[in-house]
């Protein structure tokens, strides 16, 4: 039996509790049809619709796990929906999808909140962690073309093409892959920028981040997938976190069952190698992970605003299951904010320390000199 077994099993026991209500604590409590107390778990969800659909992919995944559960879902408007004329990079707000999501966490009118994982900090408030993390949809980035350039690649626009996104990673990286191109910020959700893109003619495409596309149904709008070697990733692109309040024993429980073990490994990583550099979305930082026959590989870079200038390396760890320490896994025990009682601790600590290692590499040849002036000329812009 796996652990993700052993604590769905362990959790049967829990059911009654949870779907009648007779646990202590401020929860809100529901009457079914046949007259049945039940309580409910309030989920919290940013408003636009891929975060919808998002956050309703994960309740449907609880509602097949506990079908007694009441689950009911709470959408909210943080200060990065709010804000659509400046860059993220701009706003100087660490939290600008997450912070209204968390102020209702923290007041108890939510139990847990569904993100995109890339928006979560890597240092959590207090009391606050990441009870799961799902599988991660494609991480990479995708470009979207005008309608009247279909067919075509970045390659193959014209030279001087301009090209939308809002992320200085993005924009860094296909500075120095793509000279004949310019770049120029583009903000709202996917509908948002999808509208800007084919009712104008100010961009010839846009880019965006796979996964988001294909959990809109969008597909047939992706004209290319980025390569690693054209554009690396950001920190949890593609994966979806759960965040619930550290003492909640039972919820914690509860949805750490969506743990998906090679996910959880790969983003310890990258969040680790992040949180070293201190960066953020004011800086380009990327990343590309992947686990082969039990290796975890982690390759991190960071770049200057135009690209010019940057530094790149791999290192790589074993995340081998260890017979000895699989089953004891210290569940208070939280890294970079994620809590994962399903996954060998030996394997968690083996991927925050890569993700350190590989930053004090890049730190060692002056990753935060780049960074730095990154980060002003940034500012001052």
């Amino acid at each position: 039996m796996t652990s993700a077994d052993t604590i769905v099993s362990s959790l049967h026991t829990h059911r009654h509790t949870l779907a009648h209500g007779t646990m202590e604590g401020p929860y809100k409590y529901s009457r079914d049809a046949s007259g049945e107390v039940r309580r409910v778990i309030r989920v919290g969800t940013r408003k636009s619709q891929l975060a919808r659909i998002q956050t309703d992919s994960v309740v449907e995944k609880l509602k097949e796990l506990y079908p007694h559960l009441a689950l009911e879902i709470v959408g909210m408007t943080t200060i990065g929906d709010n804000i659509l004329d400046r860059a993220l990079s701009k706003i100087g707000e660490k939290s600008l999808f997450t912070k209204e999501l968390e102020n209702a966490l923290e007041k108890n009118e939510v139990d847990l909140v569904v993100h995109s994982l890339k928006d979560l900090p890597t240092t959590l408030p207090s009391g606050f962690t990441i009870g799961a993390v799902l599988k991660r949809e494609n991480p990479h980035d995708a470009v979207v073309l005008h309608p009247k350039h279909l067919g075509r690649t970045l390659e193959t626009l014209p030279e001087s093409s301009v090209i939308g996104t809002s992320s200085l990673r993005r924009a860094a990286q296909l500075k120095k892959r793509f000279p004949q191109l310019l770049f120029k910020d583009i903000r709202g959700n996917l509908n948002t920028r999808l509208k800007k893109l084919d009712e104008k003619d100010d961009y010839a495409a846009i880019v965006l981040a796979a996964a988001g596309l294909r959990r809109m149904g969008w597909d047939d709008r992706i004209g290319q997938i980025l390569r690693p070697e054209d554009c690396m990733y950001a920190v949890g692109q593609g994966a979806l976190a759960v965040e619930v309040r550290a003492r909640d024993a039972d919820i914690l429980e509860m949805v750490s069952v969506l743990h998906d073990p090679e996910t959880v490994l790969r983003c310890i990583a990258e969040r680790a190698f992040l949180r070293r550099l201190e960066g953020g979305c004011s800086v380009p930082v990327a990343v590309h992970t992947e686990v082969k026959n039990s290796q975890l590989y982690l390759t991190g870079a960071v770049f200057s605003l135009d690209g010019s200038d940057s530094l790149k390396d791999t290192m790589q760890t074993s995340v081998a299951a260890d017979d000895k320490s699989s089953d004891a896994v210290d569940e208070r025990v939280q890294r970079v904010g994620v809590t994962a009682s399903g996954v060998p601790g030996g394997a968690q600590d083996g991927a925050e320390r890569l993700g350190e290692d590989l930053a004090n590499l890049l730190l060692s040849k002056g990753a935060k000199e780049i960074l730095t002036v990154a980060r002003q000329l940034n500012d001052a812009r």
